[in-house]
């Protein structure tokens, strides 16, 4: 039997929510929050039908949802709901995020908002629709041809999923491209209690439509924001705004179809630098380090945040010190990480793939990142998790490694060899 201690929670009214559930929220939050109508255009697929099923109950709210004949045509409706100065967003996991990898590199093109759900289940190909995973991090990466860069944006619990799907409509609208929000199984059908917020205090979005030029001046599509480096968004309709739109290059400035290849180095790099200045509004990130004298942080992302804090809080618990650091934010990182992966001996990525992410930090920060990496199906187990810790700790503070692992498993029995394989 097992004992569970109250909890530590703000005052407030709870109500039970999933993952699925919280995250149409979200997106209805977005809608009210920035005045725009919230279109969807979505195919049904596990585990993600869901979002399709809330959002069509909330006409009230200005919420527009059309069940597609397949993924493409969802992605494209969506799309052209945001040229038509809509919020567009579409949801599936990760089969259908192969099938929109084509229509993704089109609204990164035209530079029009749109978010982009994938709740991850396992892979590849149809894979395990019902279980849970977090391997589509490197497809919402790269997964399309040519630089086509994104925004990447992840939730850590069920009830984190509203506050997830608000940020990637204020980046999506902000910054006029779409972005990738990763949900995953565990969360979309896991629950918790979540505290419902006063929609006041939820950020506001401003669309910041384009208006007509004063003395009949030509209207520029692709002129930038000097501080966001977005483009204007302007919808169809609007007498003085006209301009081309499609998939072909942009020329600077212009909109028009462009093959010189100095234009077109210009506005790859244009994109790029567009996406990395979302960085430039991203809060510090949170380092959970009470002593101040870890030499291991563990880095997480993802649903991966509740086994990696209970596996953290074992190791204290037997005495060694190690920190936490968990990303919600994909891509662009935050500008501090670096800095504070920096402090640490090691780096310890627990991951749900075969290690995603620690390429990535391996990759920009030139870390020694080690893998903590299970592709079952299942969530991470914390004990199997604080295990794997304890013995980086030992490595980095040079103590035996059994000592340290028998001291967080409570008992100087023999020791599973799960985690040992994992770390491999």
């Amino acid at each position: 039997s097992y004992e569970i201690k109250p909890a530590p929670m703000a005052p407030g009214t709870y109500r039970n929510i999933t993952g699925n559930l919280a995250l149409a929220y979200g997106l209805v939050a977005a809608g009210v929050r920035s005045g725009l109508p919230v279109f969807l255009g979505s195919y049904p697929i596990t585990p993600a039908s869901d979002i399709l099923h809330e959002l069509s109950k909330h006409k009230a709210f200005g919420v527009t949802t059309l069940q597609a004949e397949d993924e493409i045509a969802g992605i494209g409706a969506a799309i052209g709901a945001s040229f038509g100065g809509a919020l567009g967003v579409t949801t599936t996991s990760g089969p259908g995020i192969a099938l929109k990898s084509e229509a993704i590199g089109l609204a990164v093109m035209t530079e029009l908002p749109l978010v982009v759900v994938d709740v991850q289940r396992g892979g590849p190909s149809t894979g395990l629709p019902t279980k849970t995973e977090q391997a589509d991090l490197l497809q919402a990466m790269f997964g399309r041809n040519g630089e086509a860069p994104v925004p990447i944006v992840a939730p850590r619990s069920p009830g984190d999923c509203f506050d997830a799907a608000l940020e990637a409509a204020r980046i999506a609208v902000t910054y006029r491209t779409p972005v990738m929000l990763l949900s995953d199984g565990y969360l979309a059908n896991g629950s918790e209690p979540w505290r419902i917020p006063d929609v006041d205090d939820l950020p506001s979005i401003d669309p910041q439509f384009a208006q007509p030029l004063d003395d009949d001046q030509p209207f520029h599509p692709y002129a930038r924001d000097p501080e966001t480096l977005a483009r204007p968004w302007a919808p169809p309709g609007v007498a003085g705004l006209e301009h081309r739109i499609g998939g072909l290059e942009k020329a600077d400035i212009t909109g028009n179809i462009s093959y010189d290849p100095a234009n077109h180095d210009l506005m790859v790099r244009t994109r790029q630098a567009k996406v990395d200045r979302v960085a430039d509004s991203l809060p510090p990130l949170e380092v959970d380090d009470p002593s101040g004298q870890a030499k291991v942080v563990v880095l997480g992302w993802g649903s991966t945040y509740g086994p990696i804090g209970a596996g953290v809080r074992r190791v204290r618990k037997a005495g060694y010190h190690v920190a936490q650091v968990h990303l919600r934010h994909l891509n662009p990182f935050p500008h501090d990480l670096g800095d504070i992966l920096g402090r640490y001996d090691k780096v310890l990525v627990p991951e749900m793939n075969l290690g995603q992410l620690s390429l990535l930090i391996r990759a920009r920060y030139l870390v020694d990142a080690v893998g903590y990496n299970q592709v079952r199906g299942l969530p991470l187990k914390a004990a199997e998790l604080a295990e794997a810790i304890g013995e980086l700790v030992a490595h980095a503070e040079g103590l035996p490694t059994d000592q340290v692992t028998d001291t967080v498993n409570g008992s100087a029995g023999d020791l599973t060899t799960s985690a040992q394989e994992a770390l491999q």
